[in-house]
């Protein structure tokens, strides 16, 4: 087989959604399962609608397509990103729902909305803090106002972000002050809100903590079933599998070489200037994975060995002693930042495993 290559294990996947799902639904929450980490995989889609997710959301236009040819007109998709103005009559044909900011976007999804004869839904986005998107909530009341306005768009609910950008944490204050703005909103509007979407896999551990959600019913859940990881911490979800994903790359040189460059020390080809330790000579080993194909710094390589450092196409390893050949092939682990890459590159062979006897490459797109 070829590499580099993701192995994608959609079983393990599916679980992880399916467990998700179960305990979210105790608490009375749906979820979203969002698919921009797999590009937009149809059949990663497919594991995640079969676990029981009530939608899948994604940040690109181009994936959602993908989806829709992929899995057909159901189920609901929605774009997670404030749409472009420039994809507004790509989006209306292909979202279900689009989750916004900003009134003159949706000025212009309406617009292209009754173009194409078509009702989009819109979700708004509150600002609580994170500082990346979001309406400030005393402007609320004025954009959802004009938005219920206008023709061929749907309100559908209110959402928020965090955790995204600043690292701002979901907790019982701003998730409490969501819900009191969607009751307001309710209120002076007399409408009833389909979704109050809470946020990320930021909010697993108040999602399933013993707090009072209050009228949140959606969160939008990537990385939680993905890498089986909350999104504040990085740690394991209790049950679920963190190992869903491995980076499978070759082994192209191997040898003992001194673990301490010479000569005189520059900036490298990243305009970074680095120091090493001496630590006599090692067993070093080159692997064909670079900056180009992913993000080194979130792999986690085989036990016993340490990452020195990474060019565009190369990948410097201590095997800690072990002798490696020419051809041989490392399996890592990979954090949220590398999977994105990993997926996005052309580079990165797929390959999609199931039921673990049954396998297929899926050529990169």
């Amino acid at each position: 087989m070829t590499g580099p290559r993701l192995e994608i294990d959609l079983d393990k996947i599916s679980a992880n959604a399916r467990i998700l799902v179960g305990r979210l639904a105790a608490r009375g929450i749906a979820v979203t399962g969002v698919t921009k980490a797999g590009l937009g995989s149809p059949e990663i889609a497919k594991a995640l609608l079969e676990a029981g997710v009530s939608g899948l959301g994604d940040s690109r236009i181009e994936n959602i397509e993908r989806l829709r040819g992929g899995i057909g007109p159901r189920p609901v998709l929605s774009l997670i990103r404030t749409p472009m103005p420039s994809q507004v009559d790509r989006i209306v044909r292909h979202a279900d729902i689009s989750f916004n900011t900003d009134l003159d976007v949706v000025r212009q999804l309406s617009s292209a909305a009754q173009a194409a004869g078509r009702i989009h839904g819109v979700v708004l986005m509150v600002e609580l803090g994170d500082l990346r998107e979001g309406i400030m909530p005393g402007d609320l009341e004025r954009i959802f106002r004009e938005v219920l306005n206008l023709p061929n768009i749907a309100l559908r609910g209110i959402g928020a972000n965090l955790a995204c950008l600043s690292g701002t944490s979901p907790d019982a204050g701003n998730m409490a002050a969501l819900s009191a703005i969607a009751v307001s909103m309710e209120a002076a509007f007399g409408v009833a809100l389909d979704i109050v979407s809470g946020g990320n896999s930021a909010n697993i551990n108040w999602a399933l903590g013993d707090t009072d959600i209050g009228r949140i019913n959606d969160l939008r859940l990537g990385e939680a079933i993905l890498l089986g990881r909350e999104a504040l911490e990085r740690r394991a979800i209790d049950g679920l599998h963190t190992d869903a994903f491995a980076l499978v790359a070759e082994v192209i040189e191997s040898g003992i070489k001194p673990s301490r460059p010479w000569g005189t020390i520059a900036q490298n080809a990243f305009g970074e200037t680095v120091q090493t330790a001496d630590s006599g000579k090692i067993m070093q080993a080159i692997l064909a994975l670079g900056r180009q194909d992913s993000d080194p710094a979130g792999l986690i390589p085989p036990s016993g060995m340490t990452i020195l450092g990474s060019s565009s196409d190369h990948l410097v390893l201590d095997t800690g002693g072990e002798p490696l050949s020419a051809g041989a092939e490392l399996r890592f682990g990979v954090n949220y930042t590398t999977l994105l890459r990993a997926m996005t590159s052309p580079f990165v062979a797929k390959t999609m495993m199931k039921a673990r006897s049954q396998q297929g490459a899926l050529a990169a797109a």
